[in-house]
């Protein structure tokens, strides 16, 4: 790579960062109100090291995006589909997964903010979706096309629903489970734990249990490889 691409790339990576900061401060107001109105949740028993005593970090039915066949750590992100943070740092992960594949595995939990319409409604697309062995690939779509329908005041929800007919997905097995209020429960049960855990913003990680608060790649990779060394 010549010094030019060196540089655009340097501050390609730099504005994605900018972003991901911006949308977790814009975030902190809406979550105000979330935590106001958010189900109590109350930790099972055993919960990981090092998470909050009211929240838990990993749940059996968490989705795990990958699972590392020789697991040296945990990153866990907190996200919302309509966040361009979120979005900003979706190539950076899909990045780390290449790189960790064997030694990281990579677990989302769904955190829909009130301020962003189409939020639960993406979240529910993508846990029916999941229902069907479909989440890796939803959650690529909502990423690859939010500029197309985030920051809508319109509901985007027959958007969606296509995103899952390009899938082939069972559509009667798809509907049924947006309607169904146990997927909304599910979406909430994350929502729930991550106020617990003092999330504030999206994208929010934690590394092993412990909260990470990355400026920049290189810095998550850094983390990434002291937790694999141990």
């Amino acid at each position: 790579m010549n010094p030019a691409d060196r540089s655009v790339l340097v501050k390609s990576k730099s504005l994605v960062w900018i972003l991901m900061a911006a949308a977790v401060i814009a975030a902190i107001v809406v979550v105000v109100i979330v935590r106001g109105n958010a189900p109590d949740t109350t930790a099972e028993s055993a919960t990981p090291a090092g998470t909050a005593e009211t929240g838990q970090l990993v749940r059996e039915n968490s989705r795990v995006l990958s699972q590392a066949p020789n697991e040296k750590a945990v990153l866990v992100e907190f996200l919302d589909f309509e966040c361009e943070g979120c979005r900003a740092a979706y190539p950076l992960v899909e990045e780390l997964r290449v790189e960790y594949a064997d030694s990281v595995t990579f677990v989302h939990r769904y955190f829909p903010l009130p301020g962003h319409r189409n939020a639960m409604n993406a979240a529910l697309a993508v846990e029916a979706a999941a229902q069907q062995g479909a989440y890796e690939p939803m959650y690529q779509q909502m990423f690859e096309t939010q500029p197309e329908w985030g920051e809508s005041a319109d509901d985007k929800s027959a958007v969606f629903r296509s995103f899952a007919e390009d899938l082939g997905l069972d559509m009667e097995a798809y509907d049924a489970a947006v309607k169904d209020p146990a997927t909304q429960d599910r979406v909430e049960l994350d929502l729930a734990d991550g106020i617990a855990l003092n999330v504030s913003g999206t994208p929010t990680f934690f590394l092993d249990g412990q909260l990470l608060a990355p400026s920049s790649l290189d810095e998550l990779r850094a983390a990434l490889d002291a937790a694999v060394a141990e």
